[in-house]
């Protein structure tokens, strides 16, 4: 069977061929419903080239192994299943010029079910998928490809990026990889770190970094902090959700300030925690702070990096609103439920649930070590204003599941505590002012949009 798709790009094929070569790229292209785990990937796409994943067959994982093959510099690669769970399976990718600025993606896959006759059965079930996976690829790889080719006359930046391994983290490293840029990871892992030229240890209780270390970034993204639904708020845990953000950003951005060569721009995240419980309240970043343990800690976090502002470094404070990512965060807990039938408004449902995708997460990050006229607060939500009652019924939607198991508001306090009246019926309207004053273009800008393309339901 032979499955093909066409992508029109508005970037030369020569760019495009060589964002498909680029180190963290196959990452940005797996669809994130899908759950697969790369557990070996060689740099580039030349013929030899080996990538070992495990992916989803059933209820069960099955080994995949592709090698690369076929390589024509500037115009075709092939992957070809060497072990895994097609019969056979062979990947063509052709990068056709058609004009200097323009190219055409020809994904062509030829490929044979297992089990014979008793596989061709779900013939019309993996051709389904195959839409579905390409849509998405497709979809991404757009969207990233001409994001970097708009950057293309600035150099590639060294990047060091704290928090790596997190939700936010992880895509934010293969986005920048895949755009050329180098970059480092600060790490807590001494042995991660050893002989390692692309880590960097620290020690945040002890206040330990190595000072020659940081020098010659051109951009630090901090990400680093206690997760904030992780655990029920003791008291205990208030304190670590606190100290792990105050504390690593204190140490951080005072070592920075010494340094010789300073980099250009400090992103150190924040939160939409930091208006608190405003009901139907506009809010900008020029609106002030609110009252509650999470603007609290915002302000202290965003404070603790007044000695790069001091040293005269770009600092820039994404404030995050709720990230939509099937892999983990509120969408992920939120999806067992309403694929039962069960889910449904929390509360009143008028509270606000600014939030964004995890691409535009990235996006917006990444437009902000670009951009050098955006600094300060940046808030980091898409521009529909989302209720929970809108998030509910599109959610729902989207899965074609019912949305009619209301979760009252004395029942989330009852299960959650400060944590769930906090999180969940807390309301903030909050809207990007700053991300669309300077030109910054969503990748998706509707929360139906956004949940299609990360659940592979387009």
């Amino acid at each position: 069977m032979r499955f093909t798709k066409t992508l029109r790009l508005a970037v030369p094929a020569q760019f495009a061929f060589d964002w498909h070569a680029q180190p963290g790229t196959l990452r940005r292209l797996l669809p994130p419903w899908e759950k697969i785990t790369i557990h070996s990937a060689a740099e580039g796409i030349r013929d030899g080239a080996r990538v070992v994943m495990s992916v989803p067959v059933g209820p069960f994982r099955k080994r995949w192994v592709a090698e690369h093959t076929g390589y024509q510099e500037g115009r075709e690669f092939t992957d070809i299943q060497i072990s895994g769970p097609f019969k056979s399976w062979r990947h063509r990718h052709l990068f056709q010029p058609i004009d200097d600025s323009c190219c055409e993606l020809v994904d062509e896959i030829d490929y044979e079910l297992p089990l014979g006759p008793l596989g061709k059965t779900g013939a019309s079930f993996a051709r389904r998928q195959l839409e579905q996976m390409f849509e998405y690829r497709h979809a991404r790889t757009a969207a990233e490809i001409e994001t970097h080719y708009r950057w293309r006359d600035k150099p590639r930046m060294r990047v060091l990026v704290s928090g790596s391994t997190g939700l936010i983290g992880t895509t934010l490293v293969s986005f920048l990889r895949s755009g050329g840029h180098e970059v480092v990871r600060l790490v807590r892992d001494r042995d991660a770190a050893e002989d390692n030229p692309h880590a960097i240890f620290w020690d945040i209780k002890e206040g330990e970094i190595d000072r020659l270390e940081l020098e010659g970034f051109d951009a630090v993204v901090h990400l680093a902090g206690a997760g904030i639904a992780d655990h029920r708020w003791t008291t205990a845990y208030k304190d670590t959700i606190k100290e792990s953000r105050v504390k690593s950003t204190k140490l951080l951005a005072a070592m920075l300030s010494t340094l010789n060569q300073k980099p250009k721009v400090l992103i150190s995240i924040s939160a939409t925690g930091f208006y608190g419980d405003r009901g139907d309240e506009v809010l900008t970043e020029d609106s002030q702070s609110g009252i509650g343990f999470l603007p609290e800690v915002a302000r202290a976090w965003e404070s603790a990096a007044d000695p790069a502002r001091t040293a005269g470094i770009r600092v820039v404070h994404p404030r995050l609103g709720l990230v939509i990512t099937p892999t983990g965060g509120a969408l992920q807990k939120m999806l067992t439920p309403f694929k039962m039938g069960l889910g449904g408004v929390v509360g009143s449902g008028r509270q606000f649930w600014s939030s964004i995708s995890i691409h535009d997460v990235v996006g917006a990050i990444h437009y902000a070590m670009m951009q050098e006229r955006l600094q300060g607060p940046v808030n980091l939500v898409m521009p529909e204003e989302i209720t929970n009652r809108h998030f509910t019924k599109t959610l729902g939607r989207v899965l074609n599941r019912p949305t009619i198991c209301p979760v009252p508001s004395f029942g989330v306090k009852l299960a959650m505590g400060e944590l769930g009246d906090t999180l969940l019926i807390d309301s903030a309207r909050v809207r990007p002012v700053k991300l669309l004053g300077h030109g910054y273009e969503f990748q998706t800008g509707t929360l139906e949009e956004t949940l299609r393309q990360v659940l592979g339901r387009l």
